[in-house]
């Protein structure tokens, strides 16, 4: 068996290009508008940390950011 190691220089980088729509953009805004607020209504009470991870959840789902298959699970 032989084996090769690949060094930087060898390795193809993956290129991706996404295009985004109107609505697409207004989603991801609309998203990041609404976890902007609800993180300012944890940072002084009004929500508790739970409350924040179902919301977040929530907005997730309503919301559809293009990022949401990464980021972390709400707990």
């Amino acid at each position: 068996m032989q084996i090769t190691k690949l060094t930087l220089e060898q390795q193809s980088p993956v290129s991706y290009v996404k295009t985004f729509t109107t609505e697409e953009l207004e989603q991801e805004y609309d998203y990041y508008m609404a976890q902007k607020l609800l993180e300012k209504m944890l940072g002084i009470g009004l929500i508790s940390v739970d409350e924040f991870n179902k919301i977040t959840a929530k907005n997730r789902q309503t919301f559809s950011p293009f990022l949401s298959e990464i980021m972390p699970k709400m707990t």
